[in-house]
């Protein structure tokens, strides 16, 4: 049963798909969840950096040290709902996700460090021009499974060939492609208004794809308190994942619905061919 503050939006109970869309808190969502049920736990919060969430302000502007100790929260909870071998990601800029990965540190077995592209970024004070967020990686114990995923390596846009020797190994890599690193470089959030489904950026769904192919599983759990969009459910319903979602702006609830109602007719429609 969900709080008084928490409502759910939409309940999907089909073959396809299957999960639930609330709309409320994350901290109050996570406690309604059953202890070491989630397969994967993936938290992507507010930056803390003043942007209006719907019509409820100052959401992403509180005291540094609140701020801390709500994350703490979300992660404590999250930490209590995933199951052994489950894997949590926590995708933030860097300094945040130092932060709280020394919470995280000791409670989860640390994985990962994945720095993921970030263009268009702007420099701050005296500091390197930032170029990465960060995804970080931890698991409750040993991973009950991992695969690491081959992408395709790159190639010159004029004459097609490949841009790096590869040692001589260049049928190989043709053929089998590439180990991927720990610096996801071709991909970043989405900006652009014709890929976007609001006016928030959105994290692009090849990010979630990569996620699920090296620890998601078919009927698996996937828990999202800060479901924004919808990118991650989605590519759980691909993966033939559980879903429970939250997000306490409304609006993004009722694009998650939609976006979900709209890819199980396209799933349903693809099994009739």
């Amino acid at each position: 049963m969900m709080t008084r503050s928490n409502e759910v939006v939409y309940a999907a109970r089909s073959k396809r798909v299957h999960g639930e869309i609330v709309c409320g808190d994350a901290v109050d969502f996570l406690k309604n969840l059953q202890r070491e049920s989630a397969r994967v736990v993936f938290l992507d919060p507010p930056f803390n950096l003043g942007k209006q969430y719907g019509s409820r302000k100052n959401l992403d502007r509180l005291p540094e040290n609140e701020y801390r100790l709500w994350l703490e929260s979300v992660a404590s909870e999250s930490i209590r709902v995933l199951e052994p071998g489950g894997s949590l990601f926590l995708y933030h800029v860097p300094l945040w996700a130092m932060r709280l990965g020394a919470y995280l540190d000791g409670k989860l077995r640390f994985q990962q460090w994945i720095a993921i592209s970030m263009k268009n970024g702007f420099v701050r004070g005296n500091r390197l021009y930032p170029a990465h967020y960060a995804l970080m990686m931890f698991t409750k114990g040993k991973p009950k499974r991992f695969l690491r995923p081959r992408i395709s390596p790159q190639e010159c846009r004029t004459c097609g060939e490949l841009i790096r020797d590869y040692g001589g190994y260049k049928p190989i890599i043709r053929r089998k492609g590439i180990n991927l690193s720990d610096i996801w470089d071709d991909l970043s959030p989405v900006r652009h208004s014709i890929h976007k489904h609001r006016p928030a950026n959105e994290l692009p769904p090849l990010l979630f794809h990569r996620v699920f192919t090296m620890v998601g599983y078919r009927g698996g759990l996937y828990v999202d308190p800060f479901g924004g969009a919808g990118t991650g459910i989605v590519a759980a319903g691909r993966r033939g994942m559980r879903f429970a979602t939250c997000d306490i702006v409304r609006a993004n609830c009722l694009l998650m619905k939609t976006r979900i109602i709209e890819y199980s007719a396209t799933a349903r429609e693809k099994s009739r061919k």
